[in-house]
């Protein structure tokens, strides 16, 4: 019988994830998604302020900070049907959207990047044909020879001293990896650059976010940035420009260097194509809103099932039952008292750990992962749906917004091109696809960011300095539901008020959908449905494992949360900052 594969923890990631593979034949038979960390974010907003809970769901995770704030008061105002001020939407949306930036250029560099490029084959690079090759594909401004020779012969002194720093402990000479020695070389040096660019991202949040991580300008009912063209203690036209000229940066990063690098180094791979689809169900939200009720968005959100472009079906507000009245959580293989499925609005959560079998395995009939089993009903049966960017951008493409046609396509026929091979939509559902979709989503959102702001600055000339609308909470029970299309995926939370404190509060987040284990019906979450089928060349040196799991980019700190129904303490919450940006 085949010996099980445990990598535990994944790292490059933010938070704890156990990840078991059952190999045969030199492929992956069964696989099992394991969250191994527990967090208490919502038992501490029970009782309080709604006004005050983004502040506390920022602290959900290290990394996902923005996210959560703006998923927190978007809830709240929903639940008060609560219309927001033009300026406030422009402004909250240029943080999502550099937010999204940073975080799609670190994952793919930072964090999974080194799944596919071997470091230490590029010391053998000619430094001439690196420069041949990376113009070839871009006209990036920093892709000379001299350039390349220069993090060569750096690299070169990190080898030599044994101190590789974050290059340290991969998997070089891998059978798996398949590059030449100039492409990693061209890598390599990408991945420093990009380094520099994702800094100029987080620099555009932290201007007008006034910090970052853990923005402070969010606020129930709009933001406290106040606006003043001639003030210099507000957000005026030279931090207006300032903010314009850093995103105009990143888009050239993003168009010139993210995307090709991408398209080149899955051109290599291209047998890659074919493995990890797993669940081909989609779900995104739509974002980006442009009107005060969030009607009008700048990013498509639907469905897809079964992998059909046909069957896309669009979520159209912030209010759409389609979305609000068909979610629902199961916790048949959780580690939480209970077996049932039931709306975040319904829900309990009471901790039940139960640990693995005596040979350290997982419980294939027990509970096995602190992350619970999200599911979406359709035609009356509830199904797992995977989240990110692979699926915003499937279903955007299925409902021909524009953007996300244009992008895909160019993507496409640039890879069609350097495989050798025509390659069509359908082959995103895959490994490497996930990394180029993310990589079109940053296309898309580099261009949309500077529309934003734009429109912000417009509307301003035109003399509206409006960026607030106070929130007034009336007696008894209001429910709300607030969603947004994070960086990982589909992010919603969940909030019960009661006489304007809060009664019960959930979040659903992306992490959760993707990392989720099996639910009542032995349906696998989509990591455990990716893994089946792919090759894994050496069970010592699971490389193919990270590959595909990083694909994802897995927030764990994110996916598992606690909630008393009763608002006792269980546990008093710590704040892990995860893996950081350590390679292995």
């Amino acid at each position: 019988m085949a010996k099980r594969v445990v990598v535990d923890p994944i790292t490059r990631i933010e938070g704890h994830l156990r990840i078991e593979v059952l190999p045969e034949n030199g492929y992956i038979k069964d696989a099992y998604s394991s969250a191994q960390m527990w967090r208490g974010i919502e038992v501490i907003l029970q009782g309080r302020n709604p006004n005050d809970a983004w502040f506390f769901t920022q602290r959900i995770c290290g990394v996902c900070t923005t996210v959560h704030a703006i998923a927190s008061v978007r809830s709240v105002e929903n639940a008060l049907q609560l219309e927001i001020p033009y300026n406030a939407q422009m402004i909250r949306n240029i943080i999502i959207a550099a937010h999204a930036l940073h975080d799609h250029i670190v994952h793919f560099y930072h964090l999974s990047a080194l799944d596919w490029v071997d470091v230490v084959s590029a010391l053998k690079a000619d430094p001439q044909k690196t420069a041949r090759l990376a113009q070839s594909i871009s006209d990036w401004k920093l892709n000379g020879a001299s350039v390349f020779k220069a993090v060569q012969e750096k690299l070169k002194k990190f080898v030599e001293s044994g101190q590789l720093g974050p290059f340290a402990n991969g998997y070089w000479g891998h059978p798996a990896m398949k590059l030449p020695p100039e492409v990693n070389l061209l890598a390599v040096t990408h991945y420093l650059q990009a380094l520099d660019y994702q800094r100029k991202a987080d620099m555009a949040i932290a201007i007008v976010g006034g910090k970052n991580p853990h923005i402070q300008n969010l606020a129930v009912g709009g933001v406290a940035t106040a606006i003043n063209p001639d003030n210099e203690a507000t957000l005026n036209m030279d931090r207006l420009y300032y903010i314009k000229q850093l995103l105009e940066e990143v888009r050239e990063f993003v168009h010139k260097v993210y995307v090709p690098d991408v398209i080149a180094i899955a051109s290599l791979y291209k047998d890659w194509l074919q493995y990890g689809k797993g669940v081909d169900n989609y779900l995104a939200v739509p974002d980006l809103p442009q009107d005060t009720k969030g009607e009008v968005f700048d990013l498509p959100g639907g469905t897809i099932f079964g992998g059909d472009f046909s069957t896309v079906k669009s979520i159209k507000s912030f209010n759409d039952p389609y979305f609000i009245k068909n979610i629902a959580e199961c916790i048949t293989h959780s580690w939480y008292r209970g077996d049932w499925i039931r709306h975040p609005w319904e829900e309990e959560t009471v901790p039940e750990y139960t640990g693995f079998k005596p040979d350290g395995t997982v419980d294939e009939n027990g509970k096995y992962s602190w992350a619970k089993a999200p599911r979406f009903k359709h035609n009356g049966e509830y199904v797992p749906m995977q989240v990110g960017p692979l699926s915003q951008v499937l279903v955007g493409y299925a409902q021909g917004h524009e953007l996300t046609r244009k992008y895909v396509d160019q993507a496409l026929s640039m890879l069609s091109s350097l495989a050798g091979t025509k390659v069509d939509v359908e082959a995103l559902q895959s490994t490497p696809g996930r990394h180029l979709a993310r990589a079109v989503r940053a296309q898309i959102l580099s261009d949309l960011a500077l529309k934003q702001w734009e429109r912000l600055v417009d509307n301003i000339s035109k003399g509206d300095l409006e960026i607030f609308n106070p929130p007034s909470y009336p007696a008894g029970e209001i429910k709300g539901c607030g969603f947004h299309e994070a960086p990982r995926g589909t992010l919603s939370h969940w909030c019960v008020i009661e006489n304007g404190k809060i009664k019960n509060y959930q979040a659903v987040v992306p992490s959760t959908w993707n990392a989720g284990p099996r639910d009542s019906k032995g349906q696998m979450g989509p990591y455990e449905a990716s893994l089946i089928g792919n090759p894994i060349a050496d069970p010592e040196k699971p490389l193919e494992v990270l590959r595909t799991v990083h694909s994802f980019d897995p927030c764990i700190a994110c996916a598992v949360h606690m909630v008393d129904p009763e608002g006792k303490e269980i546990v008093r919450s710590g704040f892990y900052k995860g893996s950081g940006t350590s390679p292995f």
